[in-house]
């Protein structure tokens, strides 16, 4: 993780505040950088969070699939023909 001081300076304990209040707030991310940049008595925050993986779960004709390289050509024709609605 990077932190970046803008402005001024911190000490490590400040910082680290900074990157515990932030944790705190978003408790399910991972931070990936925190810049603080401040101004006079103001402080603000811009963070950026790892993106987190995910995979892509389909429900086709009650099975729940993650990916469809396994299936047969009568499986993948079924999803081909499938009709997609639009939320």
């Amino acid at each position: 993780m990077t932190v970046t001081v803008k402005n001024g300076t911190l000490s490590a304990q400040e910082q680290r505040a900074y990157v515990e209040h932030v944790c705190r707030k978003h408790p399910n991310q991972t931070l990936e950088a925190l810049s603080i940049t401040l101004d006079g008595e103001f402080v603000d925050l811009e963070y950026r969070f790892s993106s987190a993986p995910f995979e892509r779960i389909r429900r086709i004709t009650g099975y729940l699939v993650g990916t469809m390289d396994r299936w047969n050509d009568a499986k993948r024709a079924e999803e081909a023909d499938r009709v997609r609605h639009s939320v």
